[in-house]
C-alpha cells in the first residue's frame, strides 16, 4: 500500500513537472528582437516625471511619436500637504524628437498634469486653477484643453471641479465635470475628481468651446473617458441610487454604493449591462466602436474582462483562475490586459485575447505575474512583469515571444525600463524608468529597425530572445514608485497608485 502511495505521489510530481517545464519551454521561443534606443525624457529640474498609466490605458504616445505626462520642477508644491502630484510644483509636459516642453498651467502658481493627446498634437489633462474649493477646503482642479501654444479652461457643470480624459483628432475633448447639485455618493465612480466632493459627476463632451452634459444611466453620477474618431463616447454611471451591499472583487472594491455600468455614448446613452454583478467599467474604446473593461460577477467577489461590441457583451474569461481584467484593444479587436491563471490565487499573467481565444504571454523574466498594457496594429503587445502586485521589469512581446526590455536597450543605460505602458504603430514604446535614485522617470524606446534608419547611437542586429532572457537586468528593489498624488488613486483598483503594476 505504502508502495502505491509513493507511486502516485511520484507521478503527480513529475507531471507538475512535465506541465512546468512545457510552459516554460513556450515562453522560451528563439525569436528575433529588434534592439531600442533609449531616450530619458527628463523632467524641468524636479526630481519626477510620471505618464498618466493609471488604470485605464490612455493615449500615452500618439502616431507621430508625441508623449504626455508630468514633470517635475524644482519648486515645491505651494499646496502641500493637498499636492496634485508629488509635493514639488509639477507641470504638464509634451515630449516630440527629443524636445520637451512646458506646457504650463492655468494662471497663478499651480500644478497641471497631461493625460493624453490626439494626432494632430492637441492634448488635455488637468490643472489647479488657484482657487480653494469652499466645500473641501483642497486647491480646485479643472480640465483644460492644450492646443497650438494655449490652455484652455474647459470649466464645469456649476460645480467645482472637472476633468478631461482623452480627446479625438476632431478636437471633441470628453470628461466629467462637477455640477452644484448634492450628491451622497460622490466621488464613488471608478474615477473621480480629487477630493471627492459631495456634488454630482457628469460625463461631458467639449467641443468649440461649449461643455455638453452627456446625463446619467439613471443614477446621480457619471463620466465619460474616451472618444474615438467617429464621436463614440465611453465611460462608466450609475444606474440608479440605491446602495449595493460592499464589493469585494479586487478590480472594484467598494463599500455601499449604487450600480454602476459602462456606457457608449452615440446620440444617446447604450447601457452596455453587466456579467451579474454591480460594478463594470469601461478602459478602453477603439475606433470600431468596440469597449474593453471589467465587470464583476454574480456576488461581487470576483471580477472578468469584458468586450461589448454591436450589442454583444462577451465575457472574456480568464486562464483558469478567478479574475482577469482587460486594459487595451487596438482597432482589429484584439484586447490586451491579465489574468489570473490558478484558481484561489492573485498570481496573473498578460494575456492577449483574439478571435475568441484567450493567450497566456507568460513572463519573460520567470516572476510569477506580467500584465499586458497596450497592443499597436502589428500585434505587438507591452507591459510589465515582476513580483505580483509590485512590479519590476518592462516587456515586449512579439512572433510568440515575450523579452524583458531592459535587455533590449544599451548595456550602459543608467535607467531601468519598469513598466512598458503604450506601443504605437511605428514601434514606438513609452515607459516608466527608473534612474537607480529612487526617482521616477520616462522613457521613450525607439526600435533600431528599417522604420527608423539612421539613428544616432542605435544597434541594428538583431537579439536572440533566450540570449536576451539570460542577461535581463531587473530593478534593485524589484518595487516601481508611485507618486503619492492625490489624483494617482482616480482608479478604485486595490494596491494600485499611478500605474498597475503586476
Amino acid at each position: 500500500m505504502k508502495s502505491r502511495i509513493l507511486t502516485s505521489i511520484t507521478a503527480v510530481v513529475l507531471f507538475a513537472v512535465m506541465a512546468i517545464s512545457l510552459r516554460l519551454a513556450a515562453q522560451e521561443k528563439h525569436a528575433k528582437h529588434h534592439h531600442y534606443k533609449l531616450i530619458d525624457v527628463g523632467t524641468f529640474g524636479g526630481p519626477n516625471a510620471y505618464l498618466s498609466a493609471p488604470l485605464p490605458s490612455e493615449v500615452q504616445i500618439n502616431r507621430h511619436g508625441l508623449v504626455a505626462g508630468v514633470a517635475d520642477t524644482p519648486n515645491p508644491d505651494p499646496y502641500s500637504p493637498n499636492c496634485l502630484v508629488d509635493c514639488y510644483l509639477a507641470h504638464a509636459f509634451q515630449w516630440q524628437d527629443g524636445v520637451l516642453t512646458d506646457l504650463g498651467a492655468l494662471p497663478g502658481t499651480n500644478d497641471s498634469y497631461a493625460f493624453s493627446s490626439n494626432d494632430r498634437g492637441q492634448i488635455v489633462g488637468v490643472s489647479e486653477n488657484g482657487a480653494i474649493d469652499p466645500i473641501t477646503g483642497f486647491p480646485e482642479v479643472i480640465g483644460v484643453l492644450w492646443s497650438h501654444g494655449e490652455i484652455i479652461d474647459l470649466g464645469t457643470l456649476g460645480g467645482n471641479g472637472s476633468f478631461a480624459g482623452t480627446v479625438n483628432d476632431r478636437g471633441q475633448v470628453v470628461g466629467a465635470a462637477l455640477n452644484s447639485v448634492p450628491d451622497p455618493y460622490g466621488g464613488s465612480l471608478a474615477i473621480g475628481i480629487p477630493p471627492a466632493t459631495p456634488t454630482q459627476l457628469h460625463a461631458f463632451v467639449w467641443e468649440n468651446g461649449v461643455m455638453k452634459d452627456l446625463g446619467t444611466l439613471g443614477g446621480p453620477d457619471s463620466e465619460a473617458q474616451y472618444v474615438n474618431e467617429s464621436g463614440q463616447i465611453a465611460g462608466q454611471s450609475f444606474t440608479d441610487s440605491t446602495p449595493n451591499p460592499p464589493i469585494t472583487a479586487h478590480a472594484c472594491v467598494t463599500s455601499g454604493i449604487p450600480t454602476e455600468h459602462p456606457f457608449l455614448w452615440q446620440d444617446g446613452f447604450i447601457d452596455l449591462g453587466s456579467l451579474g454583478g454591480t460594478c463594470g467599467y469601461a478602459n478602453w474604446l477603439n475606433n470600431h466602436g468596440q469597449v474593453v473593461g471589467t465587470m464583476t460577477l454574480a456576488g461581487d467577489t470576483t471580477n472578468h474582462a469584458f468586450a461589448w461590441e454591436r450589442g454583444n457583451l462577451i465575457d472574456l474569461g480568464t486562464l483558469g483562475g478567478d479574475d482577469s481584467e482587460a486594459y487595451f484593444a487596438n482597432d482589429a479587436g484584439e484586447v490586451v490586459g491579465r489574468a489570473d491563471f490558478s484558481p484561489a490565487s492573485t498570481n496573473h499573467h498578460a494575456f492577449l485575447w483574439r478571435h475568441g481565444v484567450m493567450k497566456d504571454l507568460g513572463t519573460p523574466d520567470g516572476f510569477l505575474c506580467s500584465t499586458a498594457q497596450g497592443i499597436n496594429a502589428s500585434h505587438q503587445v507591452v507591459g510589465d512583469s515582476g513580483l505580483c502586485f509590485v512590479g519590476g521589469n518592462g516587456f515586449l512581446w512579439e512572433n510568440d515571444s515575450i523579452v524583458d526590455l531592459n535587455s533590449l536597450v544599451p548595456p550602459d543605460s543608467t535607467v531601468h525600463v519598469a513598466g512598458a505602458v503604450a506601443i504605437n504603430n511605428r514601434g514606438e514604446i513609452v515607459a516608466e524608468g527608473q534612474p537607480g535614485d529612487g526617482s521616477s522617470h520616462i522613457v521613450v524606446l525607439i526600435p533600431c529597425d528599417e522604420n527608423h534608419p539612421g539613428v544616432e547611437g542605435c544597434d541594428y542586429s538583431l537579439a536572440d530572445g533566450a540570449a536576451a532572457a539570460q542577461s535581463s537586468r531587473y530593478a534593485p528593489s524589484g518595487t516601481r514608485r508611485s507618486p503619492t498624488s492625490r489624483w494617482s488613486n482616480r482608479y478604485r483598483m486595490s494596491g494600485l497608485g499611478a500605474s498597475k503594476p503586476e
